[in-house]
């Protein structure tokens, strides 16, 4: 690391030239590979913005030039040239740092940026903030090519205006996390591998403005025919058509040639700008090159020891939901499944490779998920829609205009439900039980293992209007797989039959509770465990059945604020309970990035506080 050691700051890359740059490049290639190797994250987006980074930061001052990334998940570089390497150890660690762009850590991260289609939109607003105040600083937002399929990066170029600030470089590596779908994509592809018109373009504009006094009125007059000229070339592009002037497509791994292009309109820039920049997801380590999807968020992994892609993947969640789904849609030709850009993170692959003719991945798209999903059903079709919880919020006026107002029968396969590890604030799922809980007639069931997730999915699939059905990111729990599936809405595990207290929970939490439980009897405190299945509307009966309980403790992996145990708090008032009710919950929207138990026991939520905070009730 004969370069990066010496890099403290993002200062410290400007005294490098090309060919130092160069070098660092491959330090910070082995350092990534390394690290993210002990400490997991997102390795192949990161391989492939290394040189494009140093480019930036090589011609780029931070703070005064923002950058904003969008999903930020490939701002590792950037974070190793503004002085945080040394901190890596601890990446998405508790009290470590985060593994996306976050302006409370430093002040070179311009803007959060955990969800895709976000940078272009910010940029524009940050540009028209500086023209207005003055400020002569540059915003570049760096986009990959899969985030061209949601609708708000075309809302963003749409309003670009005349800033001659504002830089966008589109990092064009053939891949979002799962592979790029659909017409954009397509476009892209064409621009690659066509490139006449920008190469005629360039020789034309070289040659007038070589010749002296006509040459560059010339050049200026022949604006006005520019548009025919691209139609009779190359028909045309997008972004010059929204006012941009387009320079590309540009290879994103030639640092030279990236500073030299990005120098040339540090000073010199009368419009926005779109540069096209092709790059290599995972570059420069061969198993993430052939497989980027693999490598794009990774746990810790032995880079000398890797597994074949191809063998069977790890028990989770995602994995029964996905196989089961692919199952019963042998049977049933109604069955269709959509995802948005998350094809196997969802476990949607299973059903792709058996009926791709009844599978919709939409790209980063989740309100057009939705809606699609509802024009689906409009027609007699039982769509799934399989998106994260993080992601699903975006589409929450779908699900209610588009879905919800003609009850039409489409399942919600909300994944990653609750406390999710690493990524942190940006992508915890603790909000949709609380708003889809708000959709009138939505049920929801939220199973704590697998015979629960496939008997509901299946009973959701047979009934009529929407439903949702969340679930925990990873594997079932071995204590909660015991625990089978009984087919009721909600069942009470017993300590004793005389106990005057009880926990009420769901899904993955069920587990520290009964670890609770267990505690509790050891000390001679018998509390019982009431655990719901279905959670909205809530399961008929269990108000009255709690109310023999002089305590109660719901303990949920969501935002306490509208959550399930508020709603079970006006129902216990309604049945005229009279005894403690204690609600344990996440009681902020602002998440830091720790593992599972660790979040529990911020909140309270881990089996020791649970215990103690029921303890502490009984004097």
């Amino acid at each position: 690391m004969y370069y990066l050691n010496d890099i403290h700051s993002a200062e410290d890359i400007k005294k490098l030239n090309v060919g130092q740059l160069n070098i660092l490049s491959e330090e910070i290639r082995d350092f990534l590979i390394d690290s993210v190797s002990k400490t997991g994250g997102h390795l192949s987006s990161n391989l492939g913005t290394i040189d494009l980074t140093l480019a930036l930061h090589k011609v780029f001052t931070t703070p005064h030039d923002e950058i904003v990334w969008d999903v930020g998940h490939q701002c590792y570089t950037h974070k190793i040239v503004t002085g945080r390497k040394d901190d890596f150890a601890k990446l998405r660690m508790l009290d470590g740092i985060s593994g996306f762009p976050a302006p409370s850590e430093s002040v070179h991260d311009a803007f959060v940026s955990g969800h895709g289609n976000t940078s272009i939109p910010v940029a524009v607003g940050l540009a028209a903030a500086k023209a207005i105040n003055g400020d002569d600083g540059k915003v570049i937002a760096v986009i990959g090519d899969g985030a061209f399929t949601g609708g708000m990066v075309y809302e963003g170029l749409n309003n670009v205006r005349s800033l001659s600030n504002l830089i966008v470089i589109l990092n064009d590596n053939e891949m979002s996390i799962s592979k790029n779908v659909g017409a954009v994509a397509r476009y892209f592809t064409k621009l690659r591998t066509n490139p006449q018109y920008f190469a005629a373009k360039r020789n034309v504009q070289s040659v007038l403005d070589a010749i002296p006094v006509i040459g560059k009125p010339i050049r200026i007059g022949m604006q006005n025919v520019k548009t025919a000229f691209r139609h009779l070339i190359y028909n045309s592009t997008m972004f010059e058509d929204m006012g941009f002037q387009y320079i590309g497509p540009v290879d994103g791994h030639d640092i030279e040639k990236l500073v030299k292009l990005f120098s040339a309109y540090k000073n010199d820039q009368s419009a926005p700008v779109f540069i096209h920049a092709v790059t290599k997801k995972g570059k420069g380590f061969a198993p993430a090159e052939e497989n980027p999807g693999e490598f794009h968020g990774v746990s810790s992994f032995d880079p000398n020891h890797l597994t074949e892609p191809d063998v069977a993947p790890d028990s989770s969640f995602s994995v029964a939901f996905g196989e089961h789904i692919a199952k019963l849609a042998e049977t049933d030709d109604k069955l269709c499944a959509i995802t948005a850009a998350m094809k196997y993170g969802t476990g949607l692959q299973f059903f792709y490779k058996k009926f791709p003719k009844r599978f919709f991945d939409v790209g980063m798209a989740e309100q057009l998920a939705v809606t699609f999903a509802g024009g689906l059903a409009k027609e007699g079709m039982k769509p799934i829609v399989a998106i994260y919880s993080t992601f699903l919020q975006r589409s929450f006026d779908q699900i209610i205009h588009d879905v919800n107002l003609m009850k039409l029968d489409v399942l919600f396969a909300v994944d990653r439900a609750g406390f999710v590890p690493g990524d942190g604030e940006t992508h915890q799922g603790i909000y949709d039980a609380a708003f889809l809980s708000e959709v009138t007639g939505l049920k929801i069931s939220s199973p704590c293992n697998y015979a629960e997730l496939y008997y509901w999915t299946d009973e959701f699939l047979k009934a009529k209007g929407p439903h949702a059905i969340r679930y925990q990111r990873g594997a079932e729990a071995p204590m909660l797989s015991r625990l089978g599936c009984t087919k009721n809405e909600y069942d009470i595990i017993k300590s004793d039959d005389n106990s005057k207290c009880a926990f009420v929970t769901f899904g993955a939490e069920t587990e520290p509770v009964l670890c609770a439980q267990k505690l509790l009897k050891n000390e001679e405190i018998n509390a019982d465990v009431v655990k719901m299945t279905v959670i909205n509307p809530l399961p008929n009966g269990i108000a009255d059945a709690l109310l023999k309980y002089d305590t109660i403790i719901f303990a949920e992996e969501g935002i306490k604020s509208g959550g399930i145990g508020e709603h079970l708090a006006k129902a216990l008032l309604i049945a005229g309970y009279r005894g403690k009710y204690i609600h344990l919950g996440a009681d902020s929207n602002t998440l830091t990035h720790a593992t599972i138990q660790e979040l529990r026991a911020i909140f309270k939520l881990d089996e020791n506080s649970l215990a103690q905070v029921m303890k502490e009730e009984q004097h």
